[in-house]
């Protein structure tokens, strides 16, 4: 066994293919699967404008921000049954079920009976509507070969920050016909990525390896959420995932506080705001052709680091300059970081596993966007301006669990899949950009 140096595992010997090669050389598949999230995220209405639509069916808002709750509690359910659904039955027919079923429940809401049955249709869709969340990450993985996952991770990530940028647009015109076509119109659109899943993905496909892999380590009879437990490496991962999001949704939580508090103009906020979005949205995927050759600990430690010195200079004072700088330092991080941290569990999960490992991302990181607004409401209200160091000493925790979870993994069983780029043998897991691929690189392309 030829063993591989540090550097050859960092993947820093070969080259990334650019974006267009990447794209253009994708399964058909991928293209698909990238239009149907923004098919579905640009008609994910009902979270954005659930309060609105209770109080003017004569709801409290205390009812209202209660159903809010259960739809954020639903979601991480979905994503973790999600993953089981992906392993035991395939991406392709998770993603069937998923839309089919929240289209629906979508429909069913608008005649809800009484308040119960409003809240627990609302737990219910927001499950079955996250149910394509694994399936689609596991897709991604199963057709993508591993030096080319975490560019494809960043097409994924724009398809849906599209979405997630025009939706509010769309919601707000149709709302002012009626919240019943608001809704008509989610379901329709879900229905459309369910017509589109059955028309053109595949039933089970084939990833590039899997032979391979498959002589490497044997399929065992049962999997569950237990073995992803066992992975050591990947639980500090989902830890920092986790400590990471806490800190990423304080921009919509305590940064309006803090800005009212300090007699800003509302406006300051809504600047933050758009400035992340359109940098994420223009400069991710460039960023990423560069970042992408980099040793994956880097940049997921100064991507999970970034953040919190972003959000640490909103303590120096409350000035628009001061929450302008530190915007953009977050959300530099985020387009760091982002991509490789989302695309991590497709790189080792074990190919039996990938829904679960999926599934369990998405979970942490939905549970700390659950959390992490009654945490920063809870600290500014004890700590006022104090609680930006708060978060910014949560970050720095988030990039500990996170150098550790991007740690080589030769000594672990869960990543025994990965092979050797060197000779075949058993290693730690693939950088995504550099280590070598199984076919030649075609040179020629990589200026695209």
């Amino acid at each position: 066994m030829t063993a591989t140096t540090d550097r050859e595992q960092d993947g820093s010997a070969r080259a990334a293919d650019g974006i267009w090669v990447t794209f253009r050389e994708s399964p058909p598949a991928v293209w698909v699967m990238l239009a149907g999230v923004v098919i579905n995220s640009i008609a994910s209405f009902l979270q954005l404008f659930l309060v609105l639509f209770m109080t003017e069916r004569g709801y409290s808002a205390a009812q209202a921000g209660f159903a809010l709750g259960s739809y954020g509690g639903g979601a991480v359910l979905g994503m973790l049954v999600g993953g089981v659904l992906a392993d035991r039955l395939g991406p392709r027919n998770s993603i069937l079920i998923s839309m089919t079923g929240s289209a629906a429940l979508i429909g069913a809401l608008l005649y809800a009976p009484n308040y119960p049955m409003l809240l627990v249709t609302v737990l219910l869709v927001s499950a079955v509507a996250q149910f394509y969340r694994p399936a689609a990450q596991t897709l991604i993985a199963e057709l993508t070969p591993p030096h080319r996952l975490v560019m494809v991770t960043a097409m994924y990530r724009l398809a849906l920050n599209i979405g997630i940028t025009l939706a509010p647009l769309l919601g707000a015109a149709l709302a002012t016909i009626s919240y019943d076509w608001l809704f008509r119109a989610e379901a329709l659109a879900a229905l459309g990525y369910a017509v589109l899943a059955f028309v053109a993905l595949p039933r089970r496909p084939r990833s590039p390896g899997t032979t391979a892999e498959a002589a490497a380590v044997p399929v065992p009879p049962k999997s569950s959420y237990a073995a992803v437990l066992r992975d050591r490496r990947y639980m500090f991962y989902l830890v920092a995932m986790f400590l990471n999001s806490i800190v990423y949704v304080q921009y919509v939580v305590t940064l309006p506080l803090d800005i009212a508090k300090e007699g800003l103009s509302v406006w300051w906020f809504s600047v933050a705001v758009s400035l992340n979005g359109l940098l994420v949205i223009t400069c991710e995927l460039v960023a990423t052709r560069v970042v992408q050759r980099w040793p994956l600990r880097i940049v997921a430690g100064l991507g999970l680091g970034l953040v919190g010195v972003g959000y640490a200079i909103y303590g120096i004072a409350p000035l628009p300059a001061v929450i302008i700088v530190g915007t953009l330092i977050w959300t530099l991080g985020e387009i760091i970081g982002g991509p490789t941290l989302f695309a991590h569990s497709g790189l080792v999960a074990p190919p039996h596993l990938r829904g679960r490992y999926a599934g369990a991302m998405h979970a942490a990181f939905g549970l700390g966007t659950a959390v992490g607004p009654v945490l920063g409401a809870f600290l500014w209200f004890h700590a006022g301006r104090a609680v930006w160091l708060w978060f910014a000493l949560i970050s720095g925790l988030a990039v500990v669990f996170g150098l550790i979870g991007f740690g080589r993994r030769t000594s672990d069983p869960a990543a025994q899949h990965v092979l050797d780029p060197v000779d075949g043998a058993t290693s730690g897991p693939l950088n995504p950009t550099a280590e070598s691929d199984p076919t030649p690189a075609r040179r020629g392309d990589e200026s695209s």
